[in-house]
């Protein structure tokens, strides 16, 4: 029986939209390379937009309590900083 072909990590969609993105602003690379670096670009932009959402939806799923959700607040990181200046 055939194996399904893993899912890519969102590590893995964003170093090759990396890669995607040196190829397109490469100017020896033809029109029609580019846009077929544009469509797949496209396609791990939604892949990776999946996998934002899915990983919100399992943050979320742990931060509610008797199914109702807890306020959490947001810390600034530099916060800190501006209130020692």
């Amino acid at each position: 029986m055939p194996k399904k072909p893993a899912t890519p990590t969102f590590a893995d969609t964003l170093v090759q939209l990396e890669a995607l993105t040196a190829r397109l602003e490469d100017s020896d690379t033809t029109l029609e390379q580019s846009l077929q670096d544009f469509e797949q670009g496209v396609q791990l932009i939604r892949q990776a937009q999946q996998s934002l959402q899915e990983a919100e939806q399992k943050v979320q799923l742990l931060l509610e309590k008797d199914g109702k959700p807890v306020a959490q607040p947001v810390e600034d990181p530099g916060a800190e900083a501006k209130e020692g200046e």
